[in-house]
């Protein structure tokens, strides 16, 4: 089994940072792709940003600039620094780990149970 979880939610003030961090652990032999995703009251799950095993990143649009993804491979844990947050970034935050167990040769995707981001005055 592998199990994800992430901290690092809060409510902050418009133009404020947070960090948000993820730790996979578990059987894990590698982990492939890791990947920020979150939902707004009432809308979708979104794709935030994307970080290969080989460092490629991807960013939706309306985050670029201000959040930046990273991971720490010896640790099995990705970060997402959030800059100059405004109240539409307010969301639950998914942590989602493309990952193959010890053992098998199957990648599977796992999800962390979330983290609350509320920005507001």
């Amino acid at each position: 089994q592998v199990q994800v979880v992430e901290s690092g939610g809060g409510l902050v003030q418009p133009g404020g940072s947070l960090r948000l961090s993820c730790v996979a652990s578990g059987s894990i032999f590698s982990i492939n792709h890791m990947a920020w995703y979150r939902q707004a009251p009432g809308e979708q799950l979104d794709l935030v940003a994307s970080i290969t095993s080989g460092g490629s990143i991807n960013y939706t649009d309306s985050v670029k600039g201000r959040f930046t993804i990273s991971r720490d491979n010896a640790k099995n844990t990705v970060y997402l620094q959030m800059n100059g947050l405004k109240p539409e970034d307010t969301a639950d935050y998914y942590c989602n780990v493309r990952a193959t167990m010890r053992g098998t040769s199957v990648d599977l995707y796992y999800w962390g149970q979330g983290t609350q981001v509320t920005v507001s005055s």
